[in-house]
């Protein structure tokens, strides 16, 4: 059995590695998905940790507004001085780090309370998107805004909450409105562990970021609409996914969730680089290890049958010896009559179309005498390797036929298929500009004959040959470098050649 098959031997040993190279992946893809899971549990504390700390800020804001709603409705508030009137209508939560000031506008969108002064600031905030927002819709309730950059001078970029006041008709009579500075999201992010790919965003839902690490104030208000990601941030309340940000383009694992009853998107991502960077320095020595070990093994079979696989190797080689032309690589002849007698069959058999080329080299004997057989050798070689370029499906043969003749064989193939791929192996021959002072043509040239099946009734394989062997020999009498399909005379006299115009 060895003795006949000599790569029993490494088969066994590439079974045995195959088997330690199977455990070892086991245990990798293990190891890799407890990275995965570690990272995905330090990602949902930290977003849900995040999403507290926004969530439960953006509701003291909006106790605030409320607050500030309520004293506006309540009889005699407006009638206090204004001292007490501040005092009365806003809290201590207007004065926290990072909060801006709560407004109360009038329905033009003048400025009637100010929480940072008395009398208020003479500033108009009608072209803000809350104020439109809160005019436009009576039902909106809270409403966050895009980010915007303070009238005030010395202010940071700040994102609004405001609520509508309504006049007892249900008329528009302004906003309560609180701003907030964009740091409160920029220091929160801060603080969090992400690694150094790590990312993590706080978006409108419509898509405008409002605050992302790492930081860059140019992305600040800028609309992810479209982006896969947002697509998929807007599908379900939260969930997870391995995406690539459209802002920097690195692959990482996401988090993200809409927060509470707010018109928010919090993601959190951390990069794959990072979440698998110590299981790959783990995986980079175990596979080492196990990747010496099998070698080992694989050597050691490989020793033990080397003499007998290049025996075998030699034998096989006289074997493809038998069947392929030496010089141009093809087939042989008789290998080529076999494969011709076999597809024959099979074509009668299952009624496919069978076409046959016969491809002859324009007056090699000229180009040989000229030029000398080391250099017809070398044309040889070109045109066998113009053919196997085109002559690419698994079941067609290409052969030499014999000195400057080759022939094609292409099964399932009709006779406009046949042509189509004779006068792209005639094109590449003639591309291959070899000069052939003694051709009307100047460079090697091709004639090629066609036969096919389809619509002919040929008795044997060789009469299929020899019907593309009349045609090749039209083909050279009409002035060489083109292709003829046979029958060539009736074709001539219903119009329909397939030839090649001389060039």
């Amino acid at each position: 059995m060895v003795t006949r098959r000599p790569n029993i031997l490494i088969a066994i040993s590439i079974v045995l590695a195959s088997a330690i190279l199977a455990i070892a992946v086991w245990v990798l893809a293990q190891m890799r998905d407890d990275a995965l899971r570690r990272a995905q549990d330090s990602v949902f504390n930290v977003s849900l940790l995040v999403e507290r700390d926004v969530s439960r800020n953006l509701e003291i804001y909006d106790l605030s507004l409320r607050a500030v709603l309520a004293g506006l409705k309540y009889p005699g508030v407006l009638d206090l001085p204004p001292e007490i009137r501040q005092m009365v209508l806003f809290d201590g939560s207007a004065s926290a780090k990072d909060m801006g000031s709560l407004l109360v506008t009038n329905e033009a969108g003048d400025i009637v309370f100010d929480s940072q002064a008395s009398p208020p600031r003479r500033i108009n905030l009608a072209d803000r998107d809350y104020f439109k927002v809160q005019r436009d819709s009576p039902n909106v309730g809270l409403y966050v805004s895009h980010p915007f950059m303070p009238k005030v001078a010395g202010k940071t970029v700040s994102i609004a909450l405001s609520r509508r006041i309504s006049r007892p008709d249900g008329s528009f009579g302004g906003v309560v409105v609180g701003t907030m500075r964009l740091t409160y999201f920029q220091r929160l992010f801060t603080g969090m562990n992400l690694g150094s790919g790590g990312s993590m965003a706080l978006m409108l839902s419509d898509g405008t970021m409002l605050m992302r690490r790492p930081y860059d104030p140019k992305i600040i208000g800028r609309s992810l609409t479209g982006t896969a990601n947002y697509t998929r941030f807007t599908l379900q309340p939260s969930g997870e996914f391995f995406g690539t940000a459209a802002i920097d383009g690195v692959e990482r694992w996401y988090a993200f969730r809409h927060i509470d009853i707010y018109p928010l998107i919090l993601d959190v991502a951390l990069s794959t680089h990072d979440i698998y960077v110590e299981w790959r320095r783990r995986a980079w020595i175990i596979g080492t290890l196990i990747a010496a070990l099998n070698l080992t093994i694989i050597a050691l079979a490989v020793l033990f049958s080397h003499q007998l696989r290049r025996r075998l190797a030699a034998e096989e080689e006289l074997r493809v010896l038998a069947r392929t032309d030496g010089l141009t690589g093809l087939n042989n002849r008789r290998n080529f009559e076999e494969h011709a007698e076999e597809e024959w069959r099979r074509a009668q058999r299952n009624g496919w179309p069978l076409s046959a080329l016969l491809i002859d080299v324009d007056s090699f004997k000229g180009f040989n005498d000229l030029y000398g057989h080391s250099a017809g050798d070398d044309a040889l070689i070109g045109v066998a390797r113009c053919i196997a370029q085109n002559v690419r499906r698994p079941g067609d043969t290409a052969a030499r036929y014999g000195g400057e003749e080759f022939s094609v064989l292409l099964p399932n193939t009709d006779e406009l298929g046949a042509a189509r791929i004779a006068e792209q192996i005639r094109a590449a021959v003639q591309a291959l500009q070899k000069r052939h002072v003694a051709s009307a043509h100047h460079v090697l040239t091709v004639s090629i004959g066609i036969a096919c099946t389809k619509g002919q009734a040929f008795a044997t394989s060789r009469a299929l040959m020899d019907a593309a062997d009349e045609a090749l020999y039209e083909a050279k009498d009409a002035g060489r470098n083109r292709v003829l399909c046979y029958p060539v005379a009736s074709r001539a006299a219903t119009g329909t050649l397939a030839t090649h115009p001389e060039r």
